[in-house]
């Protein structure tokens, strides 16, 4: 039997199942993870969406999918269509990547009317909406800044940091990212209005990095070391776990 505490750490993770290399079969083992450990979602390719719903069904693990992903560059129309599509399909949560130009050109009502319209689509198919802002290509924090309160204004659920590939590319000529950082976890945190939540991606791959962030007030993480978390969490407060070694090998991909 598990501690409420296991629990807790347990609900905050939405499984990452996007690295574009994943095989089927690599979905449908890291469906049956997530079922494993209880997580709060399965994050998904589109495609497979059908699929982990039934994989899922029977479990408190939700399903969830991404839209305009990672680029953000799809029209509104298309992004509405992604939308609609994945709620027909059973999806209940939908992480949604803003226009990363729009919001660089700081054009707000395009943005505004983007995340109103995908907003509109969840509400219609019965999900809640996540927005990733994609804060390593954000330079500055005002732009994140204003991303929070539209998303207040429109009443997306929840804001969440990247999607994991936004890659940087540095003086060097080498890729990297920073993902979710505790500035940026705590200016969002600072700047949603009451009933929007905060999810952190990118990065964070540890049990330690899981608990700092929900002191700072964070509730959701996109994660694919899921079972590393999960295992430590076990040893560290009790509780059991049909996991194996084979799920441990198999957190190899994504976040």
């Amino acid at each position: 039997m598990n501690t409420p505490l296991i629990r807790e750490i347990a609900k905050m993770i939405d499984h990452s199942l996007l690295h574009p290399t994943l095989t089927d079969a690599e979905l449908r083992d890291g469906c049956e993870l997530a079922r494993k450990y209880d997580v709060a979602s399965v994050c998904i390719k589109p495609y497979a969406v059908p699929g982990a719903v039934e994989l899922l069904a029977g479990s408190d693990v939700l399903v969830g999918t991404v839209i305009g992903f990672p680029h953000g560059n799809s029209s509104i129309e298309v992004k509405v269509a992604e939308t609609l599509q994945a709620g027909q399909d059973g999806a209940v949560e939908i992480d949604m990547v803003v226009n990363i130009g729009k919001v660089l050109s700081q054009d707000w009502v395009y943005v505004s009317q983007e995340i109103a319209a995908v907003k509109a689509a969840c509400a219609e198919k019965g999900a809640i909406l996540k927005v990733i802002f994609e804060n390593d290509f954000l330079p500055e924090d005002s732009y994140k800044i204003r991303l929070c309160e539209i998303c207040t204004e429109v009443g997306a659920e929840f804001v969440k940091t990247s999607t994991g590939y936004g890659f940087v590319k540095g003086d060097d000529g080498k890729y990297g990212y920073e993902g979710a950082t505790d500035h940026d976890l705590q200016l969002m945190l600072d700047h949603v209005g009451p009933g929007v939540q905060v999810k952190a991606a990118g990065g964070i791959r540890t049990l330690d990095g899981l608990l700092k962030i929900k002191e700072m007030g964070v509730t959701r993480l996109g994660a694919s070391a899921t079972a590393a978390i999960m295992e430590e969490a076990y040893r560290r407060f009790g509780g059991s776990t049909s996991a194996d070694s084979e799920a441990l090998n198999s957190d190899t991909k994504g976040y």
